[in-house]
């Protein structure tokens, strides 16, 4: 049976928040094996909640996509919401205020196993502004719904940090955030002041369908888990002016542009032999964001077998294989990405230049790969000193 740092929290180990002051950062996915929510959870454990912070979408989990949110009260608690995900790079970081009355500040995300994931990067600001100010951090852990044996891409280059990653990680890292946010504590001299929840009963290959734990979308756009299985690869559409499938029922699964044939597109990747996966030509019409109301050609991607599938490689496939089909309507994102202007939404999300390049150069996807192997495998061997769930079995020669 697995328990989340949630559950445990609610039984075994509510002395660690009875009668603390607390500002909890959460989302609506911050929910126990019975669906209760860590808010009150924390209540009946006897804790007195200060204030709640809300990531990206927000603390109810309603905003879409890189949309800023407003603070407000909860009409639960009547403790303020406050969002840390504004309208600058600045707002991602909690203001003073919203820790002022709090001793120690909780952490309940769940995250999908990606770098560009947010939800890590304001856990880690505002691990690092409570840090600052004196206060104490509890981590309450959850597995990660990609397991913990794989590892994809490589970590960003000097000078590609951003909010799709603070800190040098490989896109598809294989940790928990618990394990990230300690992991990083201690590599800054700062693991006395962060204490984590460790989840029960799981290890690093386990398949999330295995935990028995119910999914919550925690994001509007990540509605199952096969679309955060996915997620690694097909999120990097969100650096084109292709729709990576918002506005659809399977977002990151279905993708196109009103310009796009998928027949030809589906056939062009058959060729590359992509592992655990097949592309269906399809038509959509997506309900809003990119394309909305507008009849789009495309494909949509089904994991045939999730052990196989490599969801990075199969997106830098993807981009490279619409570009080759359609080299005149092909084309970068151009507006800000994630509060950066001048440098590509793809090599903020890809780490480096390296992949784009490849592509407008028409590289093989062999090739293109080569460039972040180097990265990919040093990160694998280097991520195990922030490992609190044991080593991952041998690879398999």
């Amino acid at each position: 049976m697995i328990q989340t740092g949630l559950d445990r929290l609610g039984f075994e180990e509510a002395r660690l928040v009875r009668g603390r002051k607390v500002a909890l950062l959460a989302n609506p996915a911050s929910v126990d094996s019975s669906l209760r929510h860590a808010r009150d959870v924390l209540v009946a454990a006897g804790a007195k909640i200060m204030a709640l912070l809300g990531p990206e979408h927000g603390f109810g989990g309603a905003a879409q996509d890189m949309e800023g949110v407003a603070d407000a009260p909860d009409p639960v608690t009547g403790a303020p919401i406050y969002s840390v995900y504004g309208d600058s790079f600045e707002s991602l970081t909690p203001r003073d205020e919203m820790l002022a009355g709090a001793d120690l500040l909780v952490i309940d995300l769940q995250d999908v196993g990606v770098r560009y994931y947010t939800f890590v990067w304001t856990a880690v600001l505002a691990m690092e502004r409570a840090i600052s100010r004196g206060k104490a951090i509890l981590v309450l852990d959850r597995p990660n719904p990609l397991g913990g044996t794989i590892v994809e891409g490589a970590p960003q280059s000097r000078g590609f940090t951003s909010f799709v990653g603070l800190r040098p990680v490989a896109v598809r890292h294989g940790l928990t955030i618990g394990e990230l946010l300690t992991g990083l504590a201690a590599d800054a001299n700062k693991s006395a002041f962060v204490h984590i929840l460790e989840a029960t009963g799981w290890n690093r290959s386990m398949q999330f369908k295995e935990t028995e734990l119910p999914w919550v979308l925690p994001s509007p756009n990540m509605p199952h888990i096969s679309t955060a299985r996915v997620y690694a690869g097909m999120c990097l559409l969100e650096a084109t002016e292709v729709s990576e499938g918002r506005g659809t029922t399977r977002p990151f699964e279905i993708f196109g542009a009103p310009w796009l044939d998928g027949n030809r597109l589906a056939q062009l990747l058959a060729k590359d032999q992509l592992p655990g996966c097949a592309f269906r030509p399809l038509s959509f019409r997506p309900t809003f964001h990119k394309f909305a109301g507008q009849v789009c050609g495309g494909c949509q991607l089904h994991v045939l077998d999730t052990n196989a599938f490599k969801p990075f490689r199969t997106g830098v496939g993807v981009l490279r294989a619409i570009r080759k089909v359609h080299p005149d309507k092909f084309a970068w994102r151009a507006k800000p990405y994630e509060f950066v202007g001048d440098i590509p939404a793809i090599d903020l999300l890809t780490g480096s230049a390296e992949v784009r390049k490849g592509i407008e150069a028409d590289a093989s996807l062999d090739e293109i790969a080569g460039t972040w192997a180097p990265g990919e495998e040093e990160f694998r061997k280097a991520r195990a000193r922030w490992f609190r769930y044991g080593a991952p079995p041998p690879r398999r020669r």
